[in-house]
């Protein structure tokens, strides 16, 4: 009798301690709002129009850096390993899902013309400058393409691929940069991944030399 009062009474605490856990995960969960840290990361990126830092998505989760950090690794490293159609991709300083660029072609066949505005070559030729030389004035950039790059500058700004940042001193000229979203919308992290100048613009190979001696 005692034997088996023994073994109830050690059921009865496995049940209660499994029930304990149970309820544990469920408080887990709600607190979250998802099903799990992974779950709760890829709904938020797959909702965000920009990249989102680990800060960001930390303080979404209600998780500590560390782990939100170590959860966005792991699924980078899972969509890569399972070949899946898109990659979680660290740019401009966050996270952000992209199209796996061996999937190119099928995107490519299905973009249609006119459904993807694009930019004019005035347009690239005017964000490849202001890319190399930044900070670099709207004057010194007419003087390298040798016309007036007003409309331009003003279309690249509307769309936030450059930015003003502050004046050149002597001239007093209004400086411009590109924009995280740039940055973003090359796929690079930074500026120092940009490709060698020379080797994908060769008329502009000159372009320090002609800056040198232009004026604001």
């Amino acid at each position: 009798m005692t034997q088996d009062a023994d073994m109830d009474d050690a059921k009865a605490v496995d049940t209660e301690a499994v029930d304990s856990n149970d309820a544990d995960t469920d408080t887990d969960s709600d607190a979250l709002g998802a099903p799990s840290l992974q779950a709760a990361v890829e709904a938020l990126l797959m909702l965000a129009d920009e990249p989102m830092s680990i800060m960001t998505l930390a303080e979404a989760t209600r998780t500590p850096v560390e782990a939100v950090e170590t959860t966005v690794r792991e699924l980078s490293e899972e969509y890569a390993d399972q070949g899946r159609g898109f990659d979680l991709r660290e740019v401009a300083g966050g996270w952000r899902y992209y199209t796996r660029a061996e999937c190119s072609p099928l995107v490519e066949r299905w973009v249609l013309d006119g459904q993807q505005a694009r930019l004019t070559q005035a347009s690239l030729e005017t964000l490849a400058v202001i890319a190399y030389q930044q900070p670099v004035s709207r004057g010194k950039v007419s003087a390298v393409r040798g016309v007036n790059v007003d409309g331009v500058i003003k279309t690249l700004t509307t769309r936030g691929l450059i930015e003003e940042t502050g004046q050149e001193g002597e001239s007093g000229a209004i400086l411009y940069r590109t924009t995280s979203y740039f940055l973003e919308r090359l796929g690079i992290s930074s500026l120092e991944e940009l490709p060698p100048l020379a080797e994908h613009l060769p008329d502009l190979g000159d372009l320090g030399e002609v800056l040198d001696s232009v004026g604001g």
